[in-house]
């Protein structure tokens, strides 16, 4: 009798079997074969078709328990679908095997072939990484992967805490302070030899030492662990400038356009601590925001009286100054002579912080409230005052004035 290989079928019959008696596996193939026969025609006989190696060898496994036998019966077949699925119905006429009534039900019909095909697809996967990993790579693969190796062997462990950094921090007169050495292997990538790693949110005392000798810029990650460690860059080193990643990145997933850019927009340590002023709702940084025009709450609640005729409004208190506060104005105005700067102060007279006058108005715009008295080298005019008035300012000192807002106290050079 013919067998088909299990290599050259097509498809593969499963069905099921339940017999209500006890048989063994002849009993089963019996019936397969006698049952069907001149069920299908000459050309579907199950006996002609695995002589010719069109149908396989008939796997019949069954499990008697308890007076009842069941089991599953395969099929492979190198027939086409349709004749396959004759094939796999001729199954479930049989009814009776030996004594015995009995039920078969075709499961599935398998497409050897799919599982063939996801192998090809598998196999082609691992032949094509191999490939890939050893085929010799063009020329500028070549070339990046000897830079990439160059600048990795260039990274060195400096100072006592054994700092990851570039070659170039001793050479430099800049340096830029990065968290880890992740951020300096892409700093380095990038052709900056001149950072070194903080390798953790404490400030080492190499780079307290370095900051203190050399310009330090600190590049962080656009997270709230990079502006922690610029606050703690900040209280116990002495950094030059500050910049951050775009929101959400790292230091070390930055492109080449992106370090370039982020390194240009560098901002100083007086706008930094600005914008930290600004983002920080602790009391010594923010006063208590003053909601004018309106009324307490007695007088919310009281009756609406009759009207009386109107009169003009009274003008406001002028607001009074100390003369410690007035001798502090007055010095601070003349460290400020010919510098076009600007100093915020809170109303322990501590400065905020230092900008340029030309950022004056739209500093105080984005900070909003905090700010107790403003000195700068220029003129107080009626942009800079309502300005300040919107945001809280109580004292507004300059070297000369053309406004007169009674809503905050204007002291010129002169006056001072």
């Amino acid at each position: 009798m013919g067998k088909i290989s299990p290599i050259s079928s097509k498809y593969i019959i499963n069905a099921s079997i339940e017999i209500d008696g006890v048989v063994d596996r002849p009993d089963v193939i019996g019936a397969v074969f006698g049952q069907t026969e001149g069920l299908l025609g000459s050309d579907l006989e199950l006996r002609e078709l695995q002589r010719s190696g069109r149908i396989g060898r008939i796997e019949v496994n069954v499990d008697t328990r308890s007076g009842k036998t069941q089991g599953s019966i395969i099929v492979p077949s190198s027939l086409d679908k349709a004749e396959t699925s004759i094939v796999g119905a001729a199954l479930e006429v049989i009814q009776r095997i030996g004594p015995c009534n009995a039920k078969i039900k075709v499961t599935n019909i398998e497409d050897v072939r799919i599982s063939k095909r996801n192998f090809v697809i598998e196999r082609a996967k691992q032949l094509l990484k191999i490939m890939v990993d050893q085929v010799l790579p063009d020329s500028q693969e070549i070339a990046d992967e000897v830079a990439q190796s160059v600048r990795v062997m260039e990274i060195i462990e400096y100072g006592r805490e054994r700092l990851p950094a570039g070659p170039a921090i001793d050479e430099s007169d800049e340096i830029i302070i990065v968290e880890g050495r992740a951020d300096v292997l892409s700093l380095l990538k990038n052709g900056f030899k001149n950072a070194i790693a903080m390798n953790g949110t404490s400030v080492p005392q190499t780079i307290i030492e370095l900051s203190k000798r050399k310009e330090a810029i600190a590049f962080v990650d656009g997270d709230r662990g990079g502006s922690l460690i610029i606050k703690d860059l900040i209280n116990v080193g002495e950094i030059d400038f500050v910049t951050r990643a775009p929101d959400g990145k790292e230091v070390e997933e930055l492109t080449k356009k992106e370090i370039h850019k982020a390194l240009r927009s560098k901002i100083t340590l007086e706008q930094a601590k600005l914008e930290m002023a600004s983002n920080d709702t602790s009391e010594s940084i923010r006063r208590p925001m003053i909601r004018r025009n309106v009324l307490p709450p007695r007088q919310q609640h009281r009756p609406q009286q009759r009207s009386a005729p109107s009169r003009p409004a009274p003008r406001p208190a002028r607001i009074s100054v100390s003369p410690e506060e007035k001798k502090k104005f007055g010095s601070m105005l003349e460290n400020l002579i010919g510098t076009r700067g600007a100093y915020l102060l809170d109303d322990k007279l501590n400065v905020l912080g230092k900008v340029p006058f030309s950022e004056l108005a739209s500093t105080l715009r984005s900070l909003n409230s905090g700010v107790y008295a403003v000195v700068f080298d220029g003129t107080a005019d009626n942009t800079i005052s309502d300005v300040a008035a919107k945001a809280g300012v109580k004292h507004i000192v300059a070297m000369n004035s053309r406004t007169n807002d009674h809503r905050l106290n204007i002291m010129t050079a002169a006056a001072l």
